[in-house]
């Protein structure tokens, strides 16, 4: 498949993935804008997604990718699951 490019194709592509096990990582609330910020410079819009406050104080990432997973928890290991 070609890359997704209009916002309907990449909703429909994420929403495959993400039913397919994706990798998470949770993260402390107070990272959601550098968390995104990471994502946006660092991987394609379609290759993860963000859920806000999955716990207290927390949000989660996920990635299609578990190198993408692993690169990110990388970024802030004392604040990472």
């Amino acid at each position: 498949m070609n890359e997704p490019k209009t916002p309907q194709e990449i909703a429909d592509y994420k929403t495959k993935w993400m039913r397919e096990n994706p990798y998470s990582v949770t993260v402390n609330s107070d990272l959601d804008i550098p968390g995104k910020g990471w994502c946006r410079k660092n991987l394609p819009r379609h290759k993860w997604s963000m859920q806000t406050y999955t716990n207290v104080y927390e949000h989660t990432f996920y990635f299609e990718d578990e190198s993408d997973a692993v690169r990110f928890s990388e970024v802030w290991p004392k604040h990472s699951d």
